[in-house]
């Protein structure tokens, strides 16, 4: 059964311009190179800088893209740290240059985006190791980087999401940081979605199917999804008790792959104390806000920047 008449009409030119495939090891590397297409400019407002910076212990550094405004706040800043999505397969900070450059400019923060190693060359905990180390150091350069650190948050799409929910989880118990918000963008966070069975066929027909799907945690875990003793570092939706985590804004698109574990996600984290602001856009698969043509996409963007505003406490009108 297909879940197609199921999609926003104004979302069908988008699943024409991305055909959906199952990414095996054979094609990877052509994943990789296509990316998402080519990125514009940045606006003349914000400045960008690469640097590369300590890396984990025995790891090596990771690369970051460091965006900030320019004529900006001399003053200390609340900062956003932006886990790039890709399946934990692919990806890059590069192609999410708009996305870190409107944070920016709209609610004058510094933006930081890594580079975290990735699957299958690398796999857990090579990431959220990286992800950490990131943490670390925007937290011990705060002063010459301007940044707040009473006021980070970390977000992410995809699996970008879901190594943000395991970082906050990995943050929350090593008790060295903190975050003030995390927000979840149909993130990635049970590799046991790939071993499902009794999955509805209206989920994850489009964009990222669960071949992918499974594909993507095997390559992250180095051993086939499922099994009884993964980490909540990797996988989030594994951890025993989500209490402690920061005030959380999930959202995701009803047809999407992660719709039922971001749902029990969100449901855990409210039944634990932890508030969340949940969307779930209807006719929205994966990735559905790659096109802002969409009202659906749109109506997206004004929830998560409202989102991230009041996490971050900063004014925005919207």
């Amino acid at each position: 059964m297909s879940s197609r008449h199921l999609v926003d009409p104004e979302l069908l030119p988008f699943l024409e311009s991305f055909p959906t495939i199952n990414i095996t090891a054979d094609i990877l590397p052509a994943v990789r190179a296509a990316g998402w297409g080519e990125v514009p400019p940045l606006p003349e407002t914000v400045m960008m800088e690469e640097r590369y910076i300590p890396g984990p212990a025995g790891g090596p550094d990771v690369r970051v893209k460091l965006y900030r405004k320019k004529g900006g706040a001399k003053g200390p800043r609340p900062a956003i740290l932006h886990l790039h999505g890709g399946g934990y397969i692919s990806g890059s900070p590069d192609s999410m240059a708009p996305q870190c450059a409107l944070w920016a400019d709209l609610f004058d923060v510094v933006v930081v985006g890594p580079a975290y190693r990735l699957a299958p060359e690398t796999s857990y905990p090579g990431n959220v190791e990286d992800a950490y180390a990131v943490t670390a150091w925007m937290n011990r350069e705060a002063d010459a980087l301007g940044i707040d650190t009473a006021r980070i948050a970390v977000t992410g799409e995809s699996a970008g999401g879901g190594l943000s929910a395991a970082l906050a989880l990995l943050v929350r118990d090593r008790g060295e940081y903190r975050f003030c918000h995390q927000q979840l963008i149909f993130p990635m966070l049970d590799d046991r979605t790939a071993v499902r069975a009794d999955l509805s066929p209206m989920y994850g027909e489009f964009i990222w199917t669960n071949a992918s799907n499974y594909f993507g945690w095997a390559s992250l875990l180095g051993k086939p999804p499922g099994g009884a003793d993964v980490s909540p570092y990797a996988a989030a939706a594994r951890a025993d008790s989500l209490a402690g985590l920061p005030p959380t804004f999930m959202s995701t698109g009803a047809l999407d792959l992660f719709t039922e574990e971001n749902l029990e996600y969100a449901r855990r984290l409210m039944a634990e104390g932890v508030p969340v602001e949940l969307h779930v856009y209807p006719g929205a698969p994966h990735a559905y806000m790659r096109d802002m043509r969409a009202k659906v996409s749109r109506t997206y963007m004004r929830d998560a920047l409202a989102g991230m505003a009041r996490g971050l406490g900063v004014a925005f009108e919207g």
